[in-house]
């Protein structure tokens, strides 16, 4: 009968691949089962590469079936491979665990609204939370956070982000002059863009958010080539013209490989503020067709109400004035959506402890 040692021995002269210890110096193998014709083995490996795998099964089988001329049954546990991301691996902000990208195929669909509440709302839900204002062309981040006259604090050669409504703000309006224009293009972007995701010291995050300008240019891809985006939202209002430009944002996440989270229909009917009954004055339900195309969900449909244009104005988003009022509890609602997908994704894209099928020889 043949010992369990006898099996340890064959295995301790199988090398692991890049190393020059063996798969039992490194206690991959779980388990060893001897029956009368057949040996079990089972391995847990820490590569996902089915190139390792393969050349660990090819040798352990090989050295297995020429010293006892049984039958090899071989199971191995690896890690699933990481979801492929535009970054290919760099990440320049190794401290935060998710990266969201809050997009619009135009302007005025409320993009910058939806980006500052669904922040906020992560945050009261426990969550450490940050908003870069990527917008670079035009950031109305500062204004919508009341920090518009809030200088943020060098540190030497990184800058301190600003800490309002329980989150951590930036914004290239708060480093330059209000109001002055920002003629930018290509490489300038690019370079805005890196400078202000390195120079920056968010310090342990959750979720980093990005308010990201219209449309597909240079700063989504800058963007998208520094980090492993985790998700991409997609914000627009009901009316085919926005639809139109809608697709083309779905279509850069798609290329980018950035997981699309869901789609924000924003303006979704009207609150009236007399009666408090809601009106479907631009239209409601028109993306469904797109979350079928690109198999993504709604998120939620904002209705408009003159709080949300108040809070705005004033550096008060609704979800921070008016917890309990509709809108904000429809963006609570997103961001309990937007986390739940974050979740997902992660555990789609990290170590997994399933078992490949077994090879039998």
């Amino acid at each position: 009968m043949i010992e369990k040692k006898e099996i340890n021995r064959v295995l301790s002269k199988v090398i692991y691949p890049g190393f020059s210890k063996s798969i039992v110096d490194f206690n991959f193998v779980t388990d060893i089962k001897i029956e009368e014709n057949r040996i079990t083995i089972n391995l847990d490996i820490p590569s996902a590469s089915t190139a390792i795998a393969k050349q660990l099964k090819e040798e352990i089988v090989k050295r297995l079936s020429t010293s006892f001329n049984l039958e090899v049954v071989l199971y191995i546990k690896q890690p699933k491979m990481p979801r492929e991301t535009s970054s290919n691996g760099r990440n320049v902000l190794p401290n935060i665990q998710n990266f969201v990208m809050v997009s619009s195929g135009k302007g005025g669909v409320g993009k910058s609204t939806t980006t500052v509440n669904i922040a906020i709302a992560l945050a009261q839900q426990g969550k450490r939370v940050g908003l870069l204002d990527a917008d670079i062309y035009g950031p109305n981040i500062p204004r919508m956070m009341g920090i518009a006259d809030i200088q943020p604090i060098f540190l030497g050669k990184t800058i301190k982000p600003i800490d309002a409504h329980g989150i951590k703000v930036m914004s290239i309006g708060s480093l330059v002059e209000r109001g002055a224009s920002l003629i930018w293009k290509g490489a300038m972007v690019t370079q805005a863009i890196e400078q202000m995701l390195e120079d920056i010291k968010w310090g342990d995050l959750d979720v980093l958010l990005f308010d990201m300008p219209p449309g597909t240019g240079d700063a989504q891809l800058a963007l998208a080539q520094n980090l492993p985006v985790t998700a991409g939202v997609c914000v627009t209002t009901p009316q085919k013209v926005a639809l139109d430009d809608t697709i083309r944002s779905m279509d850069m996440f798609k290329n980018l490989k950035i997981p699309i989270a869901g789609i924000v229909e924003n303006m979704s009917g009207f609150i009236c503020p007399d009666n408090g009954k809601e009106y479907n004055i631009f239209g409601k339900g028109t993306t469904q067709p797109l979350i079928k195309a690109y198999s993504t969900q709604l998120l939620g449909e904002v209705p408009i109400e003159p709080a949300i244009r108040e809070g705005g104005d004033s550096g008060q988003p609704i979800i921070s004035i008016a917890p309990d009022c509709e809108t904000a509890k429809r963006y609570k609602s997103i961001a309990e959506k937007l986390w739940d997908y974050l979740l997902e994704i992660n555990k789609n894209g990290g170590v997994s402890n399933e078992e490949i099928q077994p090879t039998i020889f």
